[in-house]
């Protein structure tokens, strides 16, 4: 089945500021820099690839305008890195009305045979990375009275896959983040959600994942094909628009797979 026709902008965002962690390239985080800004948004991009997010930031300069698009590199597991990014954004843009976290980092290995290193950078990435980019928006948030922040989780949060232990946990614990979080947050009026996408096709899952794999996790989704990153962007900006207002605490299902 082929994917649907690409949706056009409907100023959802409309002159809001949007932070955008592992926003470089064709993934997820491009998606939804591209989206976001479709939808009349102003954004802060960040990646830890530097060369690849300088592309990704003057690519987008050049279609929507230098005025609303600024870029920082940021290592999420740097604690000092992601302060000078939300402090970039107040500078640029006066405060920070979305933050969508979606730095994550995956990897395949067997717990029997995983190494401390290995279950230690996914969960410091994909975990701790995403609570250290919450805080960091929440404590601009709280003194705002508003503000929405959509975490980017996994269906492997709720399903079992062999040699995902660590992402899976690391998702899991994304998921449990944004529930306990929102609780707190709703105090001072802002949102907490989740995305928990399947199997979203991008040039650097099929550098990382076998052919064999993705081969499969496709004949699993009903649809027969995989999502588009767009696709799993669009309901990142419902999230984030104001036509989820009375969602927080949610872990939201981009999937079509079935068990």
């Amino acid at each position: 089945m082929t994917p649907p026709a690409y949706v056009p902008g409907h100023g959802l965002l409309k002159d809001r500021a949007v932070v955008i962690t592992a926003a470089a390239g064709a993934g997820i985080g491009g998606a939804v820099a591209r989206r976001c800004l479709e939808e009349g948004a102003r954004v802060v991009v960040s990646d830890a690839h530097e060369r690849r997010l300088a592309a990704s930031a003057l690519e987008l300069e050049k279609e929507f305008g230098a005025g609303r698009v600024a870029s920082l590199p940021c290592d999420v597991t740097d604690e000092d890195q992601v302060r000078a990014l939300y402090g970039l954004a107040l500078q640029r843009y006066g405060r920070i009305d979305v933050a969508v976290n979606n730095a994550g980092l995956g990897g395949t290995a067997e717990l029997a045979d995983m190494t401390d290193e290995q279950w230690t950078r996914v969960l410091d990435v994909t975990l701790n990375g995403t609570m250290r980019c919450t805080r960091a928006a929440l404590r601009i948030m709280r003194g705002q009275g508003a503000g929405v922040i959509v975490n980017n989780a996994s269906v492997i949060g709720w399903r079992a896959q062999k040699g995902q232990s660590h992402y899976a946990a690391a998702k899991a614990g994304v998921m449990a983040l944004t529930r306990c979080a929102a609780l707190e947050a709703a105090a001072f009026g802002v949102r907490i959600n989740a995305v928990s996408p399947s199997l979203a096709m991008h040039p650097h899952l099929v550098k990382v994942t076998s052919e064999d794999l993705l081969d499969e996790l496709t004949r699993r989704e009903a649809f027969g094909r995989h999502a588009e990153p767009w696709e799993v962007a669009n309901v990142i900006v419902f999230l984030a628009s104001d036509y989820s207002s009375y969602m927080t605490g949610e872990v939201v299902s981009v999937s079509s797979q079935h068990p």
